[in-house]
C-alpha cells in the first residue's frame, strides 16, 4: 500500500473559522453600541432648504433648548458664564474655526441674537446656523390625485 506524501506532512492552510467568529461578534457589538455613542441636546430645529456646510474638522456646537438653556457641545452653561467659558474653550482649540449654533424653533429671535452677540464677545466671528432639511410633501405636490378606472 502506498501512503500519500501529504498525509504525513504539516498542513499549511489557515483555519479562518475562528477569525470569522470573532469578526461577527465584534460586528454585533459595534452595531449594538454605535447608537448609544451619539449624545446630544434635544433641540427642535427649524427646517430650511439650504445646502449643508462642508467642514474639515469638527466645530464647537452651541445649543439653545426650548427652555432657554445654553449648552456648549453637551455641557450646560449659565448665561452669565457663557462668553468666558466659550472664549477659554476656543483658545485651547487648535483650529479655532468657529461654532455651529443650534436653537430650538420656539426660541424668540431676540434671544438667539443675544447668544450670537455673546459668541462674538467671546472672540468667535464665524457662526454657522444649524437647521433641519425641509421635508418634501411627496410626489403629487401635496394635491390629491383622482384616478379614473
Amino acid at each position: 500500500m502506498q501512503s500519500n506524501s501529504n498525509s504525513n506532512g504539516m498542513v499549511s492552510d489557515i483555519n479562518v473559522t475562528p477569525l470569522v467568529d470573532v469578526m461577527l461578534v465584534l460586528l454585533i457589538i459595534f452595531m449594538v453600541t454605535a447608537p448609544m455613542m451619539t449624545h446630544g441636546v434635544d433641540v427642535k430645529l427649524p427646517e430650511t432648504s439650504a445646502p449643508a456646510i462642508p467642514t474639515k474638522s469638527e466645530r464647537l456646537v452651541v445649543s439653545i433648548t426650548g427652555d432657554h438653556k445654553i449648552f456648549i457641545n453637551e455641557q450646560q452653561v449659565e448665561f452669565g458664564e457663557f462668553p468666558s467659558k466659550l472664549a477659554a474653550i476656543n483658545q485651547n482649540r487648535a483650529d479655532q474655526e468657529g461654532v455651529f449654533l443650534r436653537a430650538d424653533d420656539s426660541i424668540p429671535y431676540g434671544y438667539v441674537m443675544q447668544v450670537m452677540g455673546l459668541i462674538r464677545q467671546a472672540g468667535i466671528t464665524k457662526i454657522g446656523m444649524v437647521t433641519e432639511p425641509e421635508k418634501s410633501s411627496g410626489g403629487s405636490g401635496g394635491k390629491k390625485v383622482k384616478k379614473r378606472i
